[in-house]
């Protein structure tokens, strides 16, 4: 890990007022491209969705569209939103159409006990039966970021309060804890133990390494920062939060909300996130016991080819998502692979295939 510590001045180091004046993260599907979406579904309407290959899903007047899209979500603002998505399909070929048009993103990894690629945040009938599921309750989502390289969030149905989502750059929140609290940078450098949830028997319910809250590699800084999975972990670890900790935290939480920036994601609309470079949360919603007026959106986790440089990959990288059932690509589900614990190198990186 680098020790010069310098802000960062790239575009991924944003404030709210940028995004809306220009608005260069916003991406919208035109006649061509719906007409390529609803070709390609129509080709794989036999398949399940994760035997959908990018190879079966041939968008081709949508190549330079979602290189567009790829490049500010690893190189930008790290944050995008792709407007215009067809939503009248049932839920099967939605889920088609959706991982289809991701395959060409990335790679599509299980996020959930249930090895799920695709999972549904709503608190409604399509919620994930297994397990405690906080995920899709009226409650505002706190600002956080996913385990993966990047979260897709798909809305299919929006609250009828129309609840504002919302991102914020990581880059941001350190340049100011460099700027205002530089004491604390090496506590967070230094890092925590993250919870695991499901682990194979083998398999500790905690990370056996600290993951940094921010590294550096090669000028590049990366944020791994959920308050939530860290007080876990330390906590599995027989491990107590400091006073230092706490205010570091609260710092966190309060320099990310002052730089949230909030926008709609409605119905057809889909939200990329890296969550190496930004935080994203929402507003909340009321609540309904009227099942046709439940919020729905699809979430995929995605990983990026040469997503960045890490200063420890096995840790920053795949340290808090390749355990249990969570960071499973689906043909390594198919195969079964899943069945047993994941099997990585000694830096912590995993072992392919």
């Amino acid at each position: 890990m680098s020790s010069e510590r310098n802000p960062v001045t790239n575009r991924s180091a944003w404030r709210p007022d940028e995004m809306d004046t220009d608005q260069s993260w916003s991406f919208t599907l035109d006649e061509a491209h719906l007409q390529d979406l609803e070709k390609a579904l129509e080709g794989v309407r036999n398949k399940p969705f994760e035997r959908i290959t990018r190879e079966d899903f041939p968008l081709p007047s949508m190549s330079g569209l979602l290189q567009d899209l790829l490049t500010e979500v690893r190189d930008g603002r790290g944050f995008v939103r792709l407007s215009g998505i067809p939503t009248e399909f049932d839920y099967p070929d939605i889920e088609r159409l959706y991982w289809g048009m991701c395959t060409h993103l990335g790679t599509g990894i299980t996020q959930n006990s249930e090895t799920g690629l695709i999972h549904y945040i709503t608190d409604g009938e399509l919620a994930p039966k297994d397990g405690a599921r906080i995920l899709g309750k009226p409650r505002p989502s706190k600002l956080h970021v996913d385990l993966t390289d990047v979260v897709g969030l798909f809305c299919v149905k929006q609250a009828p309060d129309n609840p504002l989502s919302l991102v914020a750059s990581s880059m941001t929140v350190y340049n100011e804890i460099l700027a205002r609290h530089p004491d604390y940078i090496e506590r967070l450098e230094r890092g925590y133990h993250w919870n695991r949830k499901g682990p194979h028997g083998s398999e500790k319910s905690h990370s056996e390494f600290r993951i940094p809250a921010w590294s550096k590699s090669d000028s590049v800084v990366s944020c791994r920062f959920h308050a939530g999975w860290i007080h876990g972990g330390q906590n599995a670890a027989g491990l107590e939060m400091s006073d230092q900790d706490a205010e570091i935290f609260a710092f966190i939480d309060e320099v990310s909300v002052e730089n949230a920036f909030a926008f709609q994601l409605g119905p057809g609309d889909v939200g990329f996130w890296n969550n190496y470079t930004t935080f994203h949360g929402r507003q909340g919603f009321a609540e309904t016991n009227d099942e046709s007026q439940k919020r729905v959106l699809l979430r995929v986790w995605l990983d990026l080819d040469s997503i960045r440089p890490f200063a420890d990959e096995g840790r920053v990288r795949y340290g808090a998502i390749r355990h249990g059932q969570l960071g499973w690509t689906a043909e390594e589900v198919l195969s079964g692979r899943n069945l047993s614990p994941h099997n990585r190198h000694t830096n912590g990186v995993p072992v392919a295939g």
